[in-house]
């Protein structure tokens, strides 16, 4: 992938092949990277979403099923979604998996009890429509997890991560794996709006109670929110 970060289009040929590329070792580089924090950070999204056992969950860009087997673990019922063949050839789930893009879910309207994202938002070529996408699918009363990366409002935290996102991730990335696709990694932040911006997005959405919950720190983020009953 280029210096260049790319839009519509291109960006989804590149990132679906990105994740093709590094779908082997993915799961080993996240809890290299993350120093196993990741796991917590997923059980806290399904902690988050307040749903009874049973209920069916979406997992959108589920890559190797991670948010899967947390969902699954709280007696809910999860069924992934991925639009990169290779991350789900190499998903370690017993849950049901789907090949679709996530921004035209092969879902009827309001059929889901609960969604769940996992650090994707920042690839999917039109956040707006994403969020709209995730409002037809999910019921009213149903909630929404959303995790992303995030840098911390503190100077000093926010200094240290920049130094380890933007030069030990990549080198990480270009040992275990694959070197210009962990490069991508800090750059595909600037995709993101502020999180203010996204909170009014989801709200606009259909999700007014929409709540941004910061992680360790604030080296990750949590979007949280319930589907609002439909007018």
């Amino acid at each position: 992938m280029s210096s260049r970060l790319p839009e519509g289009e291109e960006k989804a040929r590149a990132v679906r092949s990105l994740f093709d590329t590094i779908s082997g070792r993915y799961d080993l580089v996240n809890r290299v990277m993350t120093f196993g924090l990741d796991a917590g950070w997923r059980r806290r999204v399904v902690r988050e979403l307040g749903l009874s056992a049973g209920s069916l969950v979406g997992d959108l860009a589920c890559g190797t099923g991670d948010l899967c087997r947390e969902a699954a673990a709280a007696g809910l019922r999860p069924v992934g979604f991925d639009f990169s063949h290779g991350m789900l050839v190499a998903a370690r789930t017993a849950s049901p998996l789907v090949e679709a893009d996530i921004l035209r879910l092969p879902l009827r309207e309001a059929v889901l009890d609960g969604a769940t994202c996992g650090f994707a938002l920042r690839n999917v070529t039109d956040l707006g429509a994403f969020f709209t996408e995730l409002a037809r699918v999910v019921r009213p009363g149903g909630r929404i997890g959303l995790l992303e990366a995030s840098r911390p409002d503190n100077g000093v935290l926010r200094a240290g991560h920049g130094l380890y996102f933007n030069h030990v991730v990549p080198f990480i990335g270009s040992v275990l794996s694959d070197g210009a696709a962990y490069a991508y990694l800090p750059k595909s932040m600037a995709y993101l709006p502020p999180p203010g911006g996204m909170l009014a997005m989801l709200r606009k959405a259909g999700f007014p109670d929409a709540a941004r919950v910061q992680l360790t720190g604030g080296l990750t983020q949590l979007f949280v929110g319930t589907r609002a009953a439909q007018a």
